[in-house]
């Protein structure tokens, strides 16, 4: 039944005003729709992520969303242009060479958004 549903990510925001300014200047993406309490973007596709208020931004320590990209390298020099930074690891079972690890997934990179979301990039193989 869900195996032919489109998904969208919810993410939390301590500061509104602030994530909105975040996902507009360091990611480029401007909202779709604005309501009372938070703002909805549109990605590629019909793929959705929807920002909202809430004090419990930033506690989850795991990643919350990935952007499949074609080039990883191309899309990270981007937004690190915008002021992106990409996180390094060097842990069993991970680590990352530029910002980039790779698995038999693919390679993936992870920032954090201005509310300490952890997101990443991720270049099937």
């Amino acid at each position: 039944m869900l195996e032919s549903s489109v998904t969208y990510s919810v993410l939390p925001a301590s500061d509104l005003q602030r994530a909105t300014a975040w996902y507009r200047d360091k990611l480029g993406l401007e909202p779709e729709r604005t309501t009372d309490g938070g703002v909805l973007y549109g990605t590629g596709g019909e793929g959705k992520i929807y920002v909202y208020e809430t004090s419990n931004a930033g506690t989850a320590q795991n990643t919350a969303m990935c952007w499949l990209v074609d080039d990883i390298e191309g899309v990270m020099s981007d937004l690190r242009g915008r002021g992106v930074v990409f996180a390094d690891y060097d842990f069993p079972g991970l680590k990352t060479e530029n910002g980039i690890a790779t698995d038999e997934m693919g390679r993936s990179a992870w920032f954090q958004d201005s509310e300490g979301n952890y997101l990443c990039l991720t270049q099937p193989t």
